[in-house]
């Protein structure tokens, strides 16, 4: 044995560090050899090709747990194990590839969220007379609707490319908008929450846009995360979305409460 090579050696001569020999050895992937008369540890040409073949493995994806029995497989049990770990390997860089695609779409934080038909109409938005903030709060509202109610935001979002399409929806949006500068008490609160809901009443297909995603809720208070999401109950907007709710469940219309 003083022949052979100390661990520092063995390593380099390998291509792994001291500390992984150590922890092959601890996981009993590598017999320690015995300490020669000088008391040192000397690795000969057997624990050499045996760090190769576990260093090789390794390499290639086999998990630590599954080389000691491949070691010792034999031809057709060494063949199929690969296969099988060439297979977890495939998985593996699909959802890799997965990630890094939405990596990608993180340099546009609206398409790492939302679908494409999504971002179009929040691109479109400014053009519509609605500004920046209200964009904004827009796509947070989207995205949590999203999450919550995965299953409804699609027929969501075809009902509000549908009612974008009519100057007087948007027109009455713009309003809800510009009445986040009013007072809570302000009196005006009232006259657009009742235009708001002649609207709804007239136009069954925008009134969806409130119905529509809590219809699909199993209960009200994944409703009440999305409806009320960003106002505070005693702003102008949680007051005036809160005075349209009343009014709506007035007229019959089911709002979760």
């Amino acid at each position: 044995m003083r022949n052979g090579v100390t661990i520092g050696q063995a390593a380099a001569f390998v291509g792994v560090t001291v500390k992984t020999v150590r922890h092959y050895h601890k996981l009993g992937l590598v017999t320690e050899p015995e300490r020669d008369s000088a008391g040192y540890r000397r690795y000969g040409s057997a624990e050499l090709l045996r760090l190769v073949q576990v260093r090789t493995l390794a390499a290639a994806g086999v998990p630590l747990a599954d080389i000691e029995p491949l070691l010792d497989a034999d031809a057709d049990q060494f063949a199929t194990a690969l296969a099988e770990v060439g297979r977890q390997l495939t998985e593996r860089i699909e959802e890799l590839t997965a990630r890094r695609d939405t990596l990608h779409r993180l340099s546009d934080g609206n398409r790492a969220l939302l679908p494409d038909r999504a971002v179009a109409m929040l691109e479109r938005m400014p053009s519509l007379g609605f500004p920046e903030a209200e964009v904004a709060a827009t796509r947070e509202g989207w995205v949590l609707a999203r999450a919550l109610v995965p299953d409804g935001f699609d027929d969501y979002l075809t009902d509000v490319e549908h009612a974008i399409e009519d100057p007087d929806f948007v027109a009455l949006l713009r309003r809800g908008v510009e009445a986040a500068a009013w007072a809570p008490d302000d009196p005006r609160n009232e006259d657009l929450a009742n235009e708001m809901i002649e609207h709804y009443l007239a136009n069954p297909a925008h009134l969806r846009i409130v119905t529509g995603m809590q219809a699909r809720t199993e209960a009200a208070t994944r409703y009440q995360l999305i409806a009320h999401h960003g106002h505070e109950p005693t702003s102008t907007a949680g007051v005036l979305g809160a005075l349209v709710e009343t009014k709506l469940r007035a007229a019959g219309i089911h709002i979760p409460r």
